[in-house]
């Protein structure tokens, strides 16, 4: 492989990866405080209809951003007020926001367009264009780093940069700030954050939100930008697989844009090979192709991350008592 074909892979990984890792950190937040989150996929679906049908309808990108972001969130409030005010079964809540919102978009999608559940493709200013990072022409003479800055690093749409500024923020908060270490100690020890007197439901619902607008960032990305406009289904089971990526992190930020990127770059190779002959192997079935990021996810689980422990009250409807 060449060094054009490599930075091509290395560009693709970054791309796929940014969905997951959008997922993966509203994982992070949501079970952090305790809130265990089945229901990423579903929130990151209902955004990328909600994106795509308010960027067609109003030509812009930003419009389709924070319709997006508001119907994930919208999502995120059912599945906070399911979990945490009513402490119904977190699993069931996240399953059924996702049969939910699998429906819903597809449903009101071909009723509104009658295009098989998708929105009109947008362009020009409905959808995020790339952006050229200061230098990157003036930097591609030097050898290796120079490519690697204009075509790796440069060249996304503010999507990406935003949804890489978010782990930052993620770490910074959860790691130094009073909030963040309230909101750890919710996950860990509710009763004695409630001791304190400081309400747990409304940590939760924070961070439940903080995860909707994640979610919705994710769900946008992949609309707006990775896309032009709303396919059915178009998640894909990306968000079981930043499920994964965040338990591979073991709950933590840095670790999840390692996975995340691990991942985005396991199913750019997969793309890549699809169809091209390889050595004493041959020409291998798409159908095998498509399956080995999911294979490689369950693989890099089972064989490679050790023992990984959520927080201690993750999952657990927090009941206070009297």
């Amino acid at each position: 492989m060449d060094l054009a074909s490599l930075l091509a892979v290395l560009d693709s990984a970054v791309r796929l990866s940014i969905p997951l890792l959008c997922a993966c950190l509203a994982g992070l937040w949501s079970e952090r405080s305790g809130v265990v989150d089945i229901g990423l996929e579903g929130k990151m679906l209902v955004a990328a209809f909600a994106a795509g049908a308010a960027a067609y309808a109003s030509g812009s990108a930003l419009v389709g951003l924070f319709a997006g972001l508001a119907a994930s969130v919208a999502f995120a409030l059912v599945h906070g007020f399911s979990a945490i005010s009513q402490r119904g079964n977190q699993i069931v809540s996240g399953v059924a926001i996702n049969m939910l919102a699998a429906g819903l978009t597809a449903i009101v999608g071909n009723a509104w367009y009658h295009q098989g559940g998708r929105t009109p493709p947008v362009d020009g200013a409905a959808r995020f264009g790339e952006i050229t990072l200061p230098g990157a022409e003036a930097l591609s003479g030097i050898p290796l780093l120079g490519p690697l800055y204009r075509e790796v690093v440069s060249g996304h749409s503010l999507l990406v940069y935003l949804a890489l500024l978010a782990v930052i923020a993620t770490w910074w908060t959860l790691a130094r700030t009073r909030f963040g270490l309230r909101l750890r100690a919710v996950g860990e020890n509710p009763a004695a954050v409630d001791t304190a007197g400081i309400s747990v439901a409304g940590l939760r619902y924070a961070a439940v939100v903080l995860a909707g607008l994640l979610c919705g960032l994710g769900g946008t990305y992949l609309a707006l930008a990775q896309a032009a406009g709303f396919l059915p289904h178009m998640t894909a089971g990306k968000g079981f697989i930043a499920l994964a990526a965040l338990i591979f992190a073991k709950w933590r930020a840095w670790p999840a844009l390692g996975a995340c990127l691990l991942f985005g770059l396991l199913e750019a190779v997969a793309i890549r090979i699809e169809g091209v002959p390889l050595p004493v192997i041959g020409r291998v079935p798409v159908q095998a192709i498509q399956a080995l990021p999911y294979l490689m996810t369950v693989v890099l689980l089972a064989g490679f991350i050790g023992r990984a422990v959520p927080p201690r009250a993750s999952g657990i409807p927090y009941v206070k008592e009297r």
